[in-house]
């Protein structure tokens, strides 16, 4: 590995032309990458996962995506432990589909260009080579919620505006039945379920992550009322009982999201769940209302249970090991269907039956030939803050018996802002730990998911930076790890994580060694004035609004292109050209400020991607950069 290193250093200081990178990726002051370097950890990115998306009613198989070729795109699996049937193909992805309720087999899929998010949704027949285009081509469109006789869909799209989220409804089998039938405010909504009837539907309002709606849609006049109170109060999802019995995931009772049953004449709820202290995520509800199905998270780990709604008998769950359950769906049979990640398993589709608790796993993804049982568990860390809060994190150590001594360390932060790292499979980053055995900490700061919902708000406008100051905190804790290297310490993380990357550099640039930020935000007002008008108003709920002369001071004061004088490390910086979240700009601006100051900045820039890289040659070229950075400035 030395040797495949110091090649490296050598072609970036001559200056090397970049053949080896894809086609569409801007290599502007990274090395070359070594033939051996590839060789050596393609094991490592041969890995691949099935997310699951939902059951086909004519066949009872499952549907999901996963990557074959380049990108991912959509399969189906017969039965538990069958093959794969690819459905989609292409250069573009396809990750997000549903199968017409009752239906022969005919599905809805959403589809955009090269990472813009401008999705379109498309028609495919069983058998049919090509997809019918049924959205206008340029607009936003998504959500797509079926009727439960299959018969239509509602859907948003901001074609009307280009901002705003209006509700049409649509035959997919005719697309000149495509009907607007409300006019809504905003890009916060969205149909969240339509009544057994046909009638009405349940359209949520999402304002932040503390504060949302819900509201009865009469689907022929178009008309809608809000059903639940004014406040600061959090829906997370909304779903019809087949009997029009309404459930909700809220906050309304207290510091977590519960499991209710809403009241639409009076908004009140009446909680089912039985959670005291952690979130229930995600639910669904029995085609014969017999039971429910949901998830809780417990400190990062899913918890599943199966609560009957026939039968007086106490919630049940199976037995599954720890890791996080996601796209929770329950089939016309009664099946509960689920994507499951762990710290050893890189995703795949699992189901449960409600009555014997019996679990099926129904793809067993490939991991390039690695043996994953060997992937260390995380660890979880603890510390007080600043100010005494109490926040946490997973720690991934490397085997001191192949790497004794002091080892490096990366600080890895979530996105969001209001994610939330959990004990799941991360991918790649495993040969950092394995290969080079350099640790990796995954911090959840304040503002993130799972905690409750005042932790929620507690790096919100004015309070931005209590957060970074958790990754002080960090910091000064984790330097006292007899197992850890505190002058080899870096920082990465992307989206939200990036912003807060470059933000730690800007105040800790005298604990850290370099950072390495992706899709990051450089200037909190660059950002809301550059960021797509869909999620401007949104964005601003959250980190302040640069309209008022007060919170912009205070935005200019606190961003990390403002305080770009105090980067005194090295940075890398990656970049979705066609990001409609966190415009390329902000890369741009922050990569020239540290260049003109004379501080080293390594700029990956993917013309092909947005603000999630989905094709596998660009993430691979993104990897091995990433190893170069760091062999560079943690290990030499």
């Amino acid at each position: 590995m030395k040797q495949i290193f110091a090649a490296a250093a050598l072609m970036l200081a001559a200056g090397s032309a970049h053949a080896d990178y894809p086609a569409g990726v801007v290599a502007d002051g990274l090395p070359n990458i070594p033939a051996e370097l590839k060789a050596e950890t393609q094991a490592y990115l041969d890995y691949r996962s099935a997310t699951f998306l939902g059951w086909n009613p004519a066949t009872g198989g499952a549907l999901m995506y996963t990557r074959f070729g380049n990108v991912p795109h959509l399969h189906e699996v017969a039965a538990p432990g069958a093959a794969r049937k690819q459905i989609t193909f292409g250069g573009e992805p396809v990750v997000n589909a549903s199968f017409a309720p009752k239906g022969n087999g005919m599905m809805v899929f959403s589809q955009d260009r090269q990472g813009d998010e401008f999705f379109q949704l498309y028609r495919l027949d069983p058998g049919a080579a090509r997809a019918v285009l049924l959205t206008d081509g340029k607009s936003r469109n998504g959500s797509p919620t079926w009727f439960k006789d299959g018969s239509r869909f509602l859907y948003t799209s901001t074609r009307r505006t280009g901002q705003d989220n209006d509700l049409y409804v649509i035959d997919p089998r005719d697309p000149k039945t495509d009907t607007l039938v409300a006019r809504l405010q905003g890009g916060g909504w969205r149909p969240a379920d339509v009544s057994a009837d046909g009638k009405s539907a349940l359209v949520l309002k999402y304002i932040s992550v503390n504060q949302s709606e819900v509201h009865l849609l009469d689907i022929a006049s178009g008309k809608m009322r809000q059903v639940t109170p004014k406040g600061m109060v959090s829906y997370g999802d909304a779903r019809f009982a087949p009997d029009g019995t309404i459930y909700v995931t809220t906050d309304a009772e207290g510091e977590f999201r519960t499991l209710a049953r809403l009241d639409p004449k009076t908004g009140k709820t009446t909680r089912v769940s039985n959670n005291d202290k952690w979130d229930v995520e995600d639910f669904g509800i029995a085609p014969d209302g017999s039971f429910l199905a949901y998830t809780i998270n417990e400190a990062g780990s899913s918890r599943l249970v199966i609560h009957n709604l026939v039968r007086r008998i106490a919630p049940v769950s199976p037995e599954l090991p720890q890791g996080v359950i996601s796209n929770l769906k329950i089939s016309s049979t009664g099946e509960v269907g689920f994507s499951f990640s762990s710290a050893k398993t890189p995703g795949d589709v699992f189901s449960v039956n409600p009555q014997t608790l019996e679990v099926k796993r129904w793809t067993a993804s490939e991991t390039g030939g690695v043996d994953t049982s060997a992937y260390v568990e995380p660890e979880l860390v603890s510390i007080k803050s600043f100010d005494g809060l109490e926040v946490s994190g997973f720690l991934y150590r490397p085997d001191p018996a192949k790497f004794p001594g002091k080892r490096p360390m990366i600080i890895h932060i979530h996105g969001g802002p209001e994610g939330q790292i959990r004990p799941e499979f991360q991918g790649n980053y495993n040969y950092l730990v394995n290969q080079m055995g350099i640790a990796m900490f995954f911090p959840n700061v304040r503002g993130s998911e799972g905690y409750g919902k005042t932790f929620l708000t507690l790096d919100n406008g004015f309070k931005r930076e209590d957060s970074v100051k958790d990754i002080g905190a960090f910091l000064d804790a984790l330097a006292k790890d007899p197992q850890l290297d505190k002058d080899r310490f870096g920082i990465t993380g992307r989206s939200y994580g990036g912003y807060m990357t470059l933000a730690a550099l800007t105040h800790y640039s005298d604990k850290v060694r370099a950072g390495l930020e992706v899709v990051g935000i450089s200037h909190f007002v660059t950002f809301l004035n550059n960021t797509q008008g869909y999620r401007r108003d949104l964005r601003r709920v959250e980190y302040g609004d640069e309209r008022d002369p007060k919170m912009k001071a205070h935005l200019e004061k606190i961003s990390p292109l403002t305080n770009v004088d105090k980067i005194k490390v090295p940075l890398m910086v990656v970049t979705g050209a066609n990001d409609p979240r966190v415009p390329a700009s902000e890369a741009d601006q922050i990569v020239q400020a540290v260049r003109r100051n004379g501080g080293e900045a390594w700029h990956f820039l993917a013309k092909d991607e947005g603000h999630q890289f989905k094709k596998k040659d660009n993430l691979d070229a993104q990897f091995w950069s990433s190893l170069m950075f760091w062999k560079k400035h943690l290990l030499d």
